[in-house]
């Protein structure tokens, strides 16, 4: 089983093995007993870190996520009712995964629109973001605007992504090497009805495996810190930069 303290040492672990500087906090929520976590990372110094991209990292672990990570489906039954044989608990596809949000932010130093086609840079940052991300879900950007002396001005540009990282898999650590190969060869895995067919055809009556996410959790962690650390690179390398300031647009003093 992991625990939430295991899977942000992992995380952050990840992060340093990929040379970046992370800055992790945490929160309790009282009322639905979730902790929360937060990370903010970055390439080289902290104080280098206003010049340079950054990335957010946040996650919610629920008690259902400890349970999941501990007894897979059959502690989602201890949730409902009595355990079962024959609960369709036992023998869903559908178990949900922890998510992380992802948002990158890409400090821009009040640069007019009429100096940046601000359209074409977007689409540039996404596609770039989308091809370093080999498990993000979806690519979502946003602009930041400030009405300046001279215009509108852009202040910061913001790329949201969504990755899902398992915490059980009805086949154990076999079907979840399947699906990542399915993802990857065609961009998604074998369909639910797909697998239940599969383990019809092999006359498979025995229960879900046992999950051990602690096996495959610092390899798919890994995964997700280099795409981070591969996006944040291609933002720095496509920031706009700013022209001079004119004289002539500065008030004059009396």
């Amino acid at each position: 089983m992991v625990t939430y303290e295991d899977v942000t040492q992992l995380f952050q672990r990840a992060m340093e093995n990929v040379g970046l500087a992370a800055h992790p906090e945490h929160w309790t929520n009282n009322t639905t007993l979730e902790r929360e976590f937060a990370c903010t990372c970055h390439t080289g110094t902290c104080e280098e870190a206003e010049n340079r991209s950054t990335v957010t990292i946040s996650f919610t672990w629920s008690p259902l996520d400890t349970v999941l990570s501990l007894e897979g489906a059959v502690g989602i039954c201890d949730f409902f009712h009595e355990p079962d044989d024959t609960c369709p608990h036992l023998h869903t596809d559908q178990v949900p995964p922890l998510v992380l949000e992802l948002a990158y932010n890409l400090n821009i130093t009040a640069v007019p629109l009429t100096d940046v086609n601000m359209q074409q840079l977007i689409r540039t940052l996404k596609l770039r973001a989308s091809e370093h991300s080999s498990r993000a879900t979806e690519t979502r950007p946003s602009v930041a605007l400030v009405l300046g002396d001279g215009g509108l001005q852009a202040e910061a540009l913001t790329l949201q992504q969504r990755v899902e990282i398992p915490l059980w898999h009805p086949e154990g650590l076999a079907g979840l090497s399947e699906l990542q190969e399915g993802e990857l060869l065609n961009g998604h895995g074998p369909t639910p009805g797909q697998r239940r067919r599969r383990r019809r055809d092999e006359d498979d009556e025995s229960l879900p495996a046992e999950p051990h996410p602690e096996e495959w959790l610092p390899g798919l962690l890994a995964d997700v810190a280099g795409d981070i650390s591969r996006v944040l690179a291609a933002l720095d390398a496509a920031r706009p930069v700013s022209r001079p300031s004119d004289p002539a647009d500065t008030p004059s003093e009396n």
